[in-house]
């Protein structure tokens, strides 16, 4: 199983309905997160979450799949694998 790290762009478009889940999804799926920067852009009524993450392909793709089958919310990811 490839493993690796890189960084997820969130965008919540509705934070009164997604943005207790979207944290909750972030703190179960914690042992993958390094960092993460958050930041309201007021001026387009979203907010953008960054997190940092390390780990198998597999686990990545979950948590991002499961972010983005949220109402309100958009999903990009962008993963490096490892070299063995």
């Amino acid at each position: 199983m490839a493993s690796g790290v890189g960084v997820l762009g969130i965008v919540i478009e509705d934070r009164e309905r997604a943005a207790q889940r979207v944290n909750q999804l972030l703190s179960e799926y914690g042992h993958l997160v390094v960092g993460r920067m958050g930041v309201p852009y007021r001026e387009e009524g979203v907010f953008v979450i960054a997190p940092i993450v390390d780990g198998s392909s597999d686990e990545i793709g979950a948590l991002s799949g499961r972010l983005g089958s949220l109402p309100g919310v958009r999903v990009k990811s962008s993963l490096v694998t490892r070299r063995d």
